[in-house]
């Protein structure tokens, strides 16, 4: 009888894993019904027929209130994670350095790199060519999040 209720224990075990934390590998749900299936097959062996009915009864409830519970919203609420991201993305780069404004870079610019411009540090990106660090760079556009950048001679 110890053995049915831990294979019945096993099969809602894997069922849960099947719902909840492997959707779409089938090995555990592989594994719950063959636990359940064996579970009914040693109740009607060892204890007859009319307690393996019941075997198969308690196996089918048990599933299904484990599915009901699974799958509900607010079930898994306790393990979701909570905490807020305060932080953001910054203003876009157009508007932190206009076009015109000048600076020098700090790296080579093959073509990108890293200019200073006003006391601040962009990634940009050379127009054409190539541009050895400390070279005097004025802006001429933007592209997502880094300056387009020319150098002056």
């Amino acid at each position: 009888m110890i053995t049915i209720i831990v294979l019945i224990l096993l099969a809602i075990l894997f069922l849960v894993a099947e719902l909840v934390l492997l959707p779409g590998l089938t090995l555990s749900g592989v594994l719950s019904l063959v636990c359940a299936g064996a579970a009914v097959y040693l109740a009607f062996v060892n204890l007859g027929t009319t307690v393996g009915w019941v075997i198969v009864g308690v196996i089918l409830a048990l599933a299904l209130l484990t599915i009901i519970i699974s799958l509900r919203s607010d079930t898994w609420q306790r393990l979701a994670l909570r905490q807020q991201v305060p932080s953001t993305a910054g203003e876009p780069i157009q508007e932190q350095v206009s076009i015109g404004k000048r600076g020098r870079s700090l790296s080579r610019l093959s073509p990108m790199g890293t200019v200073e411009i006003e006391g601040r540090i962009y990634e940009a990106k050379l127009l054409s060519g190539y541009a050895d660090p400390h070279r005097e760079v004025e802006v001429v556009g933007h592209e997502n999040s880094h300056v387009i950048v020319k150098i002056i001679q």
